[in-house]
């Protein structure tokens, strides 16, 4: 028999087999268990669950648990050890402070540490399932709630920092970049926070299913979008099937994970779905996954410009919803950070942040003269505050000019620029 029950009713030997509220309400990975360990008690007692409903089949009844002492209420955790009822707290406190707004460069560095503890878990994630081991999604959860905070102090930051550096590890990478496309995207509209930290989540393991591919000797890059398309495309069912082993997880993550190929004309895969067949956050997903994925190219396509990428999925006519991509380019600008850009003026310049006060008049570094047809010493432009009026005029070709790969050019540009070792 089912029974709901308040979370301070809990008593050992009861059977869990649901718990009530956002899945960021509580620290556990499997959705039914019993409870038969004092700190498990302890850590659900401390969650904000809205309530829990137990199996009394399976478990103790409330009445008979009632009738009982309250000895078990005692937590059995030595005080010097922090239970992970606590470590998830915290995690939910840094989650619900308002953080003060920062400049990008401030941000950045901490952006640049966030990266680093975040690509680490994506790794260990990722290699569970390479190995065919149980995925614990809630080792992740940490790393979303750090791409919030940052996403809430500066807005571009950290996108933009995943967008700069050399990619040596694509699939870590990619999955932080979607990770805080998404953030910045579920703000931008107006989102609830949960929703927007199920959004980051899955960004997060959009692509968790090519870790279940079959390896393939001589990939390029090791990028499985250069394998065969029926081989590719399988890792959309395999992640889905991965992850909805895990009966805790949102079932927006499981929707996003599953419908990011589709597009609304039909065109997409695995179901070819329509228009209202696709979930918000599939469509979101869809047009997070596909940015991002634009910018670095396969063995047969070259890699886009930020703002050249902006450009090509809007003429992309029939793939996605038209108000959620306004949204996306909204939150990421005409000229997204990143972006080789050519000036009135004849220079040629990298877009290095977005001008709070006026956000169709990026800040840039301009580092080239197409006058001189030679580098100059680079040097910021305010383009909204400019004495010369100087503007963007469009994208930079920079094909045929003495400089160095786009990719280098623009990570040694942008961290010039930042004052970040390169």
């Amino acid at each position: 028999m089912l029974k709901r029950v308040a979370i301070t009713d809990l008593e050992m030997g009861m059977f869990v087999h649901k718990m009530e509220g956002s899945w960021f309400s509580h620290p556990f990975w499997k959705a039914k268990f019993l409870i038969d360990d004092a700190e498990r008690l302890d850590t659900l007692r401390s969650s904000n669950l809205d309530g829990v409903v137990i199996d009394t089949s399976k478990g103790r009844d409330l009445t008979a648990a009632n009738n009982i002492g309250r000895q078990s209420r005692k937590p059995a955790v030595a005080p010097s050890t922090a239970s992970q009822a606590d470590r998830f707290r915290a995690v939910k406190a840094r989650s619900a402070i308002q953080n003060d707004p920062v400049s990008t460069e401030a941000e950045l560095q901490t952006a640049q540490a966030i990266a680093g503890r975040a690509q680490k878990a994506i790794h260990s994630t990722f290699i569970a399932a390479r190995l065919g081991k149980a995925i614990n999604v809630k080792t992740v959860q940490p790393v979303v709630t750090d791409i919030l905070d940052s996403v809430r102090r500066n807005p571009h930051a950290f996108s933009g920092l995943m967008r700069c550096k050399l990619k040596n590890e694509l699939g870590y990478q990619h999955a932080l970049a979607v990770s805080a496309l998404m953030v910045s995207l579920a703000r931008q509209m107006k989102l609830s926070q949960d929703d927007v930290l199920e959004a980051g989540l899955a960004g997060l393991l959009l692509d968790i299913g090519t870790n279940y591919l079959p390896q393939i000797p001589d990939l390029p890059n090791n990028d499985f979008r250069n394998a065969d398309p029926k081989v590719w495309q399988q890792h959309v069912i395999l992640g889905f099937r991965a992850l909805q082993n895990d009966d805790s997880l949102p079932q927006t993550v499981l929707n996003a994970c599953l419908e990011h190929h589709e597009r609304i004309d039909g065109g997409g895969f695995p179901k070819g779905l329509q228009r209202d067949e696709i979930s918000t956050i599939g469509q979101m997903a869809a047009i997070c996954d596909t940015f991002d994925f634009l910018l670095t190219g396969t063995a047969s396509t070259r890699a886009l410009d930020p703002a050249a990428a902006v450009q090509h999925m809007c003429k992309m006519e029939g793939a996605f919803d038209a108000e959620i991509l306004r949204s996306f380019i909204e939150s990421v600008g005409l000229f997204p950070i990143g972006s080789f850009v050519e000036l009135r003026s004849g220079k040629i310049a990298l877009v290095i942040d977005e001008d709070p006060g006026d956000k169709g008049h990026p800040i840039v570094q301009a580092f080239y003269d197409c006058k001189t047809r030679d580098r100059i010493v680079p040097h910021r432009i305010v383009l909204a505050q400019s004495v010369n009026d100087d503007e963007i005029i469009g994208i930079a070709d920079l094909s045929g000019l003495d400089l160095p790969d786009e990719a280098q050019l623009r990570e040694m540009v942008f961290l010039t620029a930042h004052k970040m070792v390169h």
